[in-house]
């Protein structure tokens, strides 16, 4: 395969994608994923006092945003429509036989921030007082290419975000994903539009 003119990040990602596809997983296109509720839905119907049954089998699906690796159990943050949570991955929930792959090889070695990704598990709250959700199993649903900026946040600070003008005009699906109150904006915009259009539709 060609790589020319593709940066680093570019190859390694069309690299992994190749690996992916040598293991039988296949992401264009990927199979219908029903999901039954989102990140927002988690976090406001947790309760660390009753834990409802529809948490304790959430199926949700999302990008990856952010990845934290720690030997057999790993930290992910996952970004839907809606919001974000965090997921927590332990290899041998994930792999309960003897075959690890899912976890050393995929999760570990070939998912990248920016893919898509649906999971499977229950909602639970970390020793930190985060709600999560434990992960046991996922299917990847499409390899991100292209690299994301990464834009991280401490104590309600923002550092590295994406805020050139002329980046964010030309590359608004990357303002899209990076930046959540652009999505707002244009949903409010859409509202406002239509509740005019009715207004002057019906008088």
């Amino acid at each position: 395969m060609d790589y020319s003119g593709l940066s680093e990040q570019e190859v390694l990602r069309r690299q992994a994608l190749e690996k992916l596809r040598e293991l039988g997983i296949e992401t264009y296109p990927a199979a219908e994923y029903p999901v039954n509720m989102y990140t927002s839905d988690i976090l406001e119907k947790f309760s660390d006092e009753n834990s409802t049954e529809e948490l304790k089998s959430i199926c949700i699906a999302g990008r990856i945003m952010s990845r934290r690796i720690m030997g057999n159990a790993s930290f992910a943050e996952l970004q839907d429509s809606k919001g974000r949570v965090q997921l927590y991955f332990k290899r041998d929930d994930i792999c309960e036989g003897e075959d690890k792959t899912m976890y050393n090889t995929v999760f570990k070695k070939l998912l990248d921030i920016g893919d898509i990704i649906g999971v499977k598990g229950y909602a639970f709250r970390t020793q930190m007082g985060e709600i999560s959700v434990h992960v046991t199993s996922f299917d990847v649903l499409s390899k991100s290419l292209k690299p994301l900026p990464i834009v991280k946040e401490k104590d309600g600070q923002v550092y590295d975000a994406f805020t050139d003008p002329d980046m964010r005009y030309r590359q608004l699906y990357v303002d899209l994903i990076v930046n959540p109150q652009v999505k707002d904006t244009f949903i409010k915009r859409t509202k406002i539009v239509n509740t005019m259009r009715n207004f002057f539709n019906e008088q």
